[in-house]
């Protein structure tokens, strides 16, 4: 396995380019299979979490091309209806199959994605979307299996915004004749990514991006081309890795509205950001003041960028919380942090942080995406060595994170262990 061994204590400087976002492209790459016609999906990262939505995509009976940074989604066969196992426990967004595939065909049957690092992530709000629409599910040796007569148009209610449930029903609703309208949907700017890729096959959604989405199906959708928007996440956490580290960072095509939660959150904290022409700068130094946040659905504080957040934090003139709502199991990072000399004590869903001057290096490990790229701002801040072991979990989400940050003038390197 890889490992990222960081020499921390140095400034960064200079000019990133934020990629394709990983969370808008996967539902967009599991659209393609509403149409049996080519789909050309550009501003496609590199990633774990891609790859294998390519590998679902051909196993479900799909071409996928790629070339660079752009995807073309064609026919190969008539299309599976049925989610192995294999594919669906590397990745739970394979569930995002089901809608799809429960529109076009009246039958799916997905592997359930059993548990995750982070927490429990449940299905029960997709399923009972589905169900709201005229669908049946039950379990069945380890799959959820959906079948319906016919979907209908119907008014859908989440208990919770769920991003994936959201996606999931618009996509079954795009190839639904009638209105569906959902209650509750969730309002991140993957989901209005994906509604504008919708429209594009010909589907009409509106209303994306606010609590109300109203999706007006059609009998058949047809192939599109769309390029994918910038990761805010990744956006996030390089913003707090120039904050931690300090630095001057020009981050080009970064979208400042997707983010305007944690930017406030740091300029209260003293960084310096602004809004340039196509992209966002931050200049940063010293420790930053404490601020205290609580993680919630957009527009609140990203829940994603919640462990670069706490690396920064850790270094604060002070005593800062931060406070989990999303998900129940999302601290790992910080007894990889304590190692590295951070103060912090958690209690169920809070932690606190007490800030130290300096971090030093340790030998760590990353258990899953977002709390490895937390130990990755942590170590370019702190002063000495840091390994960082399973750096495949940072994969999923990053695309050669340690490409990026040398070229800001970190010394970071992967190595094979």
């Amino acid at each position: 396995m890889d490992a990222f061994i960081i020499h921390g204590g140095r400034r960064l400087r200079g000019t990133a380019r934020i990629n394709g976002s990983k969370n808008a492209a996967l539902p967009i790459l599991i659209a393609s299979l509403l149409t049996d016609e080519p789909c050309v999906i550009q501003n496609v990262p590199n990633l774990r979490d891609i790859n294998t939505t390519y590998r679902l995509l051909e196993e479900l009976g799909k071409t996928v091309t790629v070339s660079g940074k752009s995807v073309t989604v064609g026919f190969r066969r008539k299309l599976k209806t049925k989610a192995p196992y294999e594919i669906v426990k590397q990745m739970r967004a394979s569930i995002l199959v089901a809608g799809p595939l429960l529109a076009r065909f009246g039958n799916v049957r997905v592997s359930l994605p059993g548990g995750c690092a982070i927490g429990l992530r449940p299905i029960d709000i997709h399923l009972k979307g589905f169900e709201a629409m005229g669908a049946e599910s039950h379990t069945e040796q380890g799959d959820v299996v959906l079948a319906t007569e016919g979907l209908a148009g119907r008014t859908v209610r989440f208990s919770f915004p769920s991003v994936g449930a959201t996606e999931n029903v618009m996509m079954a609703a795009a190839a639904t004749e009638g209105v569906t309208s959902i209650e509750n949907a969730a309002r991140e700017p993957e989901i209005e990514d994906l509604a504008d890729f919708l429209n594009k096959m010909g589907a009409t959604v509106t209303g994306a991006g606010g609590k109300r989405i109203r999706i007006e199906g059609a009998a058949r959708l047809s192939g599109a081309k769309h390029r994918v928007i910038p990761d805010r996440i990744e956006t996030g956490t390089y913003l707090c890795a120039v904050a931690a580290a300090g630095g001057d960072v020009t981050l080009k095509e970064a979208v400042y509205e997707h983010l305007e939660a944690l930017i406030a959150a740091m300029r209260k904290a003293g960084a310096k950001i602004t809004k340039v022409p196509g992209g966002i700068r931050i200049v940063s130094s010293g420790r930053p003041k404490p601020v205290s946040i609580l993680t919630k659905p957009h527009p609140g504080f990203p829940t994603d960028v919640q462990a670069p957040w706490m690396a920064y934090m850790a270094l604060c003139r002070g005593k800062a919380k931060v406070r989990e709502t999303i998900f129940e199991n999302r601290f790992m990072h910080a007894a990889e942090m304590l190692r590295m000399g951070a103060s912090i004590v958690v209690n169920g869903n809070t932690a606190t942080l007490r800030g130290v001057p300096d971090l030093s290096g340790a030998e760590i490990m990353a258990s899953d995406i977002r709390a490895g790229a937390g130990l990755v701002v942590a170590g370019l801040a702190a002063q000495g060595t840091t390994k960082i072991q399973r750096v495949y979990h940072i994969d999923r989400g990053y695309e050669r994170i340690e490409s990026v940050f040398r070229r800001l003038g970190a010394n970071i390197l992967r190595v094979k262990e």
